[in-house]
């Protein structure tokens, strides 16, 4: 069993990289729909059916391990239904149409073949599915015989070129080439087409000295060249708006560079005829442009044989490709099936919802449809987590047409393999939480355990988790002592009040994704966006904004754009000193205005897989534009339009673009330089009563025109107060204080066993729960603000799995200081993480897909395990490090701390593979009730699941005798660990999939990666050397 399990999870991991390099179907032929894969998962249920009789699970204490073990079968047979029965595809609609055919994801080959003899009239079909990839070409091979009209026909694979386009190479020694482009699908393909043959392209035969009935036919004559059409047509001039007809049948002299239109067809002829050599290249690279794929066959008749290509791809109908080879016509297609429904759905009306103000960010979508069959109609809406079920096909919203006229529906066709996988899943979440709580469970004989052990602690390990734990900052100065002098003299001697400051951080606006926030959350982000600062010289956000609308000249001079440590040349090439962390926007520009690095960020976006000076350059790139648009207000989006249907909002120097009254248009024109003025005139006086008085009308004018979209006083109260407090920023270093502190005095505590110290252990402990509270309470205060569960990006789920931890921890930990104040500084490691460089902790909107009950069940589960999964690696690297001090006089004493670690690693392991387990599974569920797919082999979701073979693993090794060593045990909970980090990190920044955070960067490991395996390499071997000397000589293994 543990074979297997690390089998199928090594299997997998090499998958997720095949497919992120060559592609799904590579992934799928080579793992995924191998042979073997499957016979592990059939050896998997031999096992688990063998294990009932061999430990006894039909006992009643072994009930829950035996209804695990059901589960997954029933999970296996509802796979192995779903493989071999299911049916999957894509529905496409336009408004007012009704349709009963869907285009099938899989892709097959389809010939048929005609007898073309007057005597005999004979016709054959042959259909053969497929699953191709240019990277396995060994296991591409397939080979059709058959025979019609006493002819010996046989087809044979020859390549597959995956994206593939038609290049051209002149060779005067070569074949006559015709070079066509065609407007195919809204988009140019370039064709070829050789003397003497007939191709059908776009659906349309075309000819080149082989004339051919009913195709557009080409001829190279000496009067130069012609074409004859089998219809009428037109032919553009595309140099001038000159145009003029052709007649079916009649030769025309080829127009070259001009726009021919002939029915449905639509093409170019670019050049004359030249002499060359044609080949097939992969444009699989290019992920801007993509082709359909190339197959190419060898077909033999007889004796007389034939190279066919034929072009398609998945998720469209095939191209045909007619042929004639020895007297028969072939006509040959591969790529996808249309299949037909038994009934048929129209599309009453598809509505799209976006973000205000936004024109492509939508928070929803929906398709009124009506289902038409012969025994019932009936309307129904789909949208996203909203399926229709009827006759055991699933209809769900998958997208839409760009011209918001038509939907495209994802169908799924597996009633029973879905409906067993489910009642598998079910059964599953119920042995598994039966393994919790079922006090004749081993997780509870574990439990038992912990309570009769000694909860003393080690001095050492305490010592060593300690050190090392120091921050440091600096800021740099200003840059000349005149600017320094009208900051102190014009800004820091009399900053804005905070009571103007705080009416102003109040007013709401609306950013680009369409989000209604506060001021404050705008300038906040700003100010932390450009100098990665919360304040700047003692001013909060609220103030510096307000400034740097009063005086955008003087804070045109202010160093306060953040540059990043390291990056010499950036320096260099701006002109500052080498130790500069904060310069000013003036700095970026020569005296003419020149941008100093626009060359370098031109290059650096260019770039394909950009090196980390292209990152610098384009961060400091942003940090610029950002304080450019701040010195501008363009990006103070806090005007309403009247009347606008998306409720789009502007600033003042958008206003030219909109159709607005002309009293608005003063009032969005002057408002904002009145309240300046007002603001400016206030310093002198001390009067703020004007300022107050335009604000206050601002915000009235928000809440007249765009009172649909704003927020309730209470939600803006509420992220006034989140931004104030940032608590999140804050408690990585109160984490770290209580940590430590709780630590010292339990080493104290050990020490003298003096009854002095348990009230403060106690007191320390409170404040541990205390921020836990806090912590609490910055999750749901974020959950109100945004209106939706706090763990839907990177940032939110780092603080979320900071949260978990510190649960678990205290659940685990009650009766053990070192375990509660390890998690303690695990988790403020966590939240120090979070607020890194490339993690943004801007609250920002849904996607459609992400606004669903189910985004609050399935990801909550799963990023909950990963805090006892981090908890049980600190405790497995704990236990290590006390094995290292292992020695003669104290080794009876320590090897009781270190089996109660190891206990609680096992306990904390456990809990985590049953929250991974039953959350990996629920995203199934999500999957499926969302686009009709439970298991994808989506990287994110197949690394969950190596993760828990690996997990599963672990917990099985006691019952290996060989595997049963409290050395290994501890050693492969730190290990495991990082597939958790695969799972998170590794899959977001390094694969691609649904659940990628990637976006093209060329992702170098980080060096840290390679040192914590060098350390957990150097730490295990010197604490298997004492392990061995000292456990084994007390006879305690």
């Amino acid at each position: 069993m543990g074979v297997l399990f690390l089998a199928f999870a090594t299997a997998m991991g090499i998958g997720t990289f095949i497919e992120n390099k060559h592609g799904t179907n590579a992934a799928r032929i080579l793992i995924y729909e191998a042979w073997w894969f499957e016979a592990i998962l059939m050896l998997f249920v031999v096992n688990f059916v063998a294990n009932i009789k061999v430990y006894r699970l039909s006992r009643k204490s072994k009930w829950p391990v035996l209804t695990i073990h059901l589960a997954l079968v029933v999970i296996i047979v509802g796979a192995t239904i779903t493989r071999y029965t299911g049916t999957e595809g894509l529905m496409s609609i336009r408004e007012q149409a009704v349709s009963d055919e869907i285009i099938s994801d899989e892709t097959q080959l389809k010939v048929i073949i005609e007898a073309l003899s007057d005597s005999v009239k004979e016709r054959q079909i042959i259909e053969k599915s497929l699953l191709l990839s240019q990277y396995t070409q060994r296991h591409n091979d397939f080979s059709i015989h058959t025979d019609l009209a006493n002819k010996e026909i046989q087809i044979d694979y020859a390549d597959f070129i995956s994206s593939a386009s038609e290049v051209f190479q002149a060779n005067n020694s070569g074949y006559l080439f015709l070079k066509l482009v065609l407007l195919v699908e809204a988009e140019r393909q370039d064709f070829y087409l050789k003397e003497g043959e007939a191709r059908l392209l776009n659906g349309r035969t075309y000819s080149f000295n082989k004339p051919t009935e009913n195709a557009i036919n080409f001829e190279l004559t000496g009067d130069g060249l012609v074409i004859t059409a089998p219809l009428d047509g037109f032919v553009s001039q595309m140099t001038s708006d000159d145009s003029y007809e052709i007649h079916k049948g009649t030769k025309n002299e080829v127009r070259l560079k001009s726009f021919y239109t002939i029915e449905e067809q639509q093409f170019v002829v670019p050049e004359l005829p030249q002499r060359g050599e044609v080949s097939l290249e992969s444009n699989s690279g290019n992920m801007n442009e993509v082709l359909d794929d190339a197959l190419i066959l060898n077909v033999k008749i007889d004796s007389v044989q034939k190279e066919i290509i034929v072009f398609g791809s998945e998720k469209k109908i095939g191209k045909p490709e007619l042929v004639i080879i020895n007297g028969m016509q072939l006509t040959v297609s591969y790529g996808s099936e249309m299949l037909k429904l038994p009934f048929k759905l129209g599309l009453k009306d598809f509505r799209a919802e976006k973000y205000p103000g936004t024109t492509n960010s939508y928070s929803a979508f929906e398709s009124e449809i009506v289902v038409i069959d012969d025994q019932s109609s009936f309307d129904y809406d789909i949208f996203m987590n909203h399926v229709l079920d009827y006759k055991g096909y699933r209809f769900f919203q998958a997208s839409f047409h760009p011209d918001e006229k038509g939907t495209i529906l994802s169908v799924n066709h597996d009633f029973y393999g879905t409906w067993v996988t489910y009642i598998g899943y079910f059964v599953l979440y119920l042995g598994l939480l039966l393994i919790l709580f079922d006090k004749r469970s081993h997780f509870s004989k574990v439990a038992g355990k912990l309570k009769k052990l000694n909860s003393s602690l080690c001095l050492t390990v305490v010592l060593l988790v300690v050190s090392g734990l120091k921050a440091r900052a600096q800021e740099q100065s200003l840059s000349t002592m005149l600017v320094r002098e009208k900051i102190d003299s014009l800004v820091l001697s009399k900053p804005v009040p905070e009571k103007q400051a705080l009416a102003f951080g109040h007013l709401l606006v609306q950013d680009w994704n369409g989000r209604m926030k506060p001021m404050n959350t705008y300038s906040s982000e700003i100010l932390r966006k450009v100098s990665k600062s919360n304040t700047y010289q003692g001013l909060n956000s609220d103030q510096v904004l307000i400034s740097i609308l009063e005086r955008p000249q003087l804070w045109y001079n202010v160093p306060l754009i953040y540059l990043k440590r390291g990056n010499s040349t950036l320096r260099t090439k701006l002109g500052v000193a080498s130790d500069a962390t904060h310069i000013s926007l003036a700095e970026f520009f020569e005296r003419n205005g020149d941008y100093k690095i626009q060359n370098e960020v031109d290059n650096a976006y260019k770039s394909i897989v950009p090196n980390q000076f292209d990152k610098d350059y384009m961060e400091v790139d942003k940090r610029v534009n950002l304080m450019y648009n701040a010195l501008l207000g363009s990006q103070l989006r806090i005007f309403p339009v009247p009347g606008e249907k998306n409720n789009k909002w502007i600033s003042s120097n958008e206003l030219s673009g909109f159709s607005v009254s002309k009293n608005d248009s003063l009032f969005i024109q002057h408002s904002i330089p009145l309240y300046i003025s007002g603001m400016l005139e206030a310093e002198r006086s001390n009067d703020y009563a004007e300022a107050d008085l335009i604000l206050e009308k601002i915000k009235k004018f928000q809440a007249k025109y765009g009172g649909d979209v704003l927020p309730s006083p209470s939600k803006v109260n509420a992220e006034v107060l989140y931004n104030k407090y940032d608590v999140f920023r804050k408690l990585y270093t109160w984490y770290t204080y209580v940590g430590g502190l709780l630590l010292i005095l339990s080493i104290i505590f050990m020490l003298t066993r003096g009854r002095k110290l348990e009230w403060p252990l106690k007191a320390v402990r409170f404040l541990v729960y205390a921020c836990f509270i806090l912590h609490s309470v910055g999750l749901i205060g974020r959950a109100y603000i945004s209106g939706h569960a706090p763990w839907s990006d990177a940032y939110e789920t780092i603080i979320y799995i900071s949260w978990a931890t510190m649960l678990f921890g205290i659940i685990l930990g009650r009766k053990s200081d070192l375990a509660l104040s390890a998690t303690t500084f695990v988790s403020a490691i966590i939240l120090m993480v979070a607020h890194w460089n490339w993690l943004d902790p801007a609250i920002a909107n849904l996607q459609p897909v992400l606004n669903s009950y189910w985004l609050m069940i399935h990801v909550a589960i799963i990023v909950a395990s990963y805090g006892p999964f981090t908890l049980g690696m600190v405790l497995g690297l704990l236990s290590l490090i006390l094995m290292i001090f292992l020695k003669q006089s104290n080794s009876k004493d320590l090897i009781v701390n270190i089996k109660k670690l190891v206990l609680t690693t096992e306990l904390s392991l456990t809990v985590g593979l049953v929250m991974l387990t039953i959350g990996n599974f629920l995203g199934g569920q999500w999957a499926n009730e969302s686009w009709g797919r439970y298991w994808a082999w989506d990287p994110k979701e197949t690394w969950a699941l190596i993760s828990i073979m690996l997990y599963a693993f672990i917990i099985h090794m006691r019952l290996i005798p060989k595997l049963r060593s409290e050395w290994l045990f501890s050693l492969v909970s730190v290990i495991a660990f990082y597939s958790i980090l695969m799972t998170y990190f590794g899959v977001n920044f390094y694969l691609s999939g649904l659940h990628s955070y990637a976006k093209g960067d060329n992702i170098v490991t980080p060096d840290f990666v390679y040192y914590s395996l060098l350390f957990i390499g150097v730490v295990s071997f010197w604490a298997y050397l004492k392990y061995k000397k000292y456990w084994f000589k007390l006879g305690l293994s």
